[in-house]
């Protein structure tokens, strides 16, 4: 059943970008870089053809963004202290950003944002101050000044140096929409919560928290496309824990916890962002450090991972990537390298394989398709 919800949900996601061309945007850091913003570029997934990007806003360290399900609107983050959100409304021919307004975050360092499907909500966490809010957005797109919701967590973890207090490092919807769950990576714990869309309020679950490994640092995550599998990338052992969701409770269970790197690699190591192919069968995760993207075949029975293998080359701190909408190919954020490259996916294996081509943007953080 697994399998062939997969299939049927892939074969829609495909139905759903046969528009092959899409305009692609880059969060990037400002300080101490070429970078001055918001850059986009346009990507056609039939012919692979990547374009040479455009500043399309400027911006401070926008190093995380969120789109409007509308495609209408574009939400980034300004890290600092105090943190903010800044609202674009996207135009239309040009491509190009327009400032519509700007918002606190109740919080220092954001780097992490998302939209709940309604698009009524932003939900944002703060790394520094390690706390998590909600910001309504109006029809026009505009963000409201303040939070209607704000959550401090509280705690520590048992990594001396980086786990000393609280890090929320991101905040997802469920794909059902009944839960949100926010990785907290100085806590090692995934907090949840329920939101309510009408009034922004968000509020911890009956089930409120998910422990994982000590030392782990939980930082990103994504779902199956049913939402009963959660996918956790843990920073700090460069790990990747594999969970059971019960969509009635929103609780989550420890399936697997596997290694994203060589298990034969002894340097130093972080890894960054995960991502579930259109089709299920593959997950991707990156490495800062080792400096890979990983690649492991799914089980389609309980959703647990088998490693496939590692792209290495043309890969230097690849703190973010993204898959197209089509499954065809993968862009990848060398925030080091201050480039973005380009690989086809296999169709069979999952492998990357790098196409040749890529693009100079300074300290590239966040890669998206629109």
């Amino acid at each position: 059943m697994f399998k062939l919800l997969n299939m049927v949900l892939f074969i829609m996601t495909i139905q759903d970008a046969s528009a092959q061309v899409f305009d692609v945007y880059i969060g990037t850091y400002t300080k101490k870089s070429s970078s001055k913003g918001i850059y986009h570029a346009s990507f056609d997934s039939a012919s692979g053809a990547l374009s040479e990007p455009e500043l399309a806003a400027e911006s401070p360290d926008p190093s995380f963004l969120a789109f409007r399900p509308d495609g209408k609107f574009l939400y980034a983050t300004a890290e600092g202290n105090p943190g903010k959100i800044r609202a674009f409304e996207i135009q239309k021919n040009s491509k190009k950003l327009r400032l519509i307004s700007e918002s606190s975050t109740k919080g220092k360092g954001p780097c992490h944002l998302s939209m709940d499907a309604a698009g009524r909500n932003l939900m944002v966490a703060n790394y520094s101050s390690g706390s998590v809010a909600v910001i309504p957005v109006n029809n026009d797109g505009v963000t409201a000044q303040e939070p209607s919701s704000a959550i401090q967590h509280e705690g520590r973890g048992a990594d001396q140096r980086r786990q000393k207090g609280p890090h929320a490092h991101s905040i997802n919807q469920s794909p059902d929409g009944r839960h949100v769950y926010a990785a907290d990576l100085g806590l090692d714990k995934i907090l949840i919560y329920t939101l309510d869309s009408a009034s922004g309020k968000l509020t911890p679950a009956p089930s409120p928290e998910a422990v994982l490994k000590a030392g782990a640092g939980p930082r990103h995550m994504t779902f199956s496309a049913d939402g009963r599998i959660a996918y956790v990338i843990n920073e700090l052992d460069s790990t990747l824990t594999v969970l059971a969701r019960n969509p009635d409770t929103g609780s989550l269970t420890i399936r697997q916890n596997i290694t994203a790197c060589p298990l034969d690699f002894k340097g130093t190591t972080w890894c960054a962002e995960v991502r579930l192919h259109p089709n299920g069968r593959f997950l991707y995760a990156s490495n800062r450090g080792h400096d890979s993207i990983a690649v492991f075949t799914v089980n389609p029975q309980d959703g647990t991972l088998k490693i496939a293998g590692f792209q290495q080359e043309h890969i230097k701190t690849p703190r973010h990537f993204n898959i197209d909408p089509t499954g065809r190919y993968c862009i990848v954020a060398n925030q080091d390298a201050d480039n973005l490259a380009l690989f086809k996916i296999d169709k069979d294996s999952g492998l990357l394989e790098f196409t040749g081509r890529t693009i100079t943007v300074g300290k590239p953080v966040y890669v998206g398709f629109l």
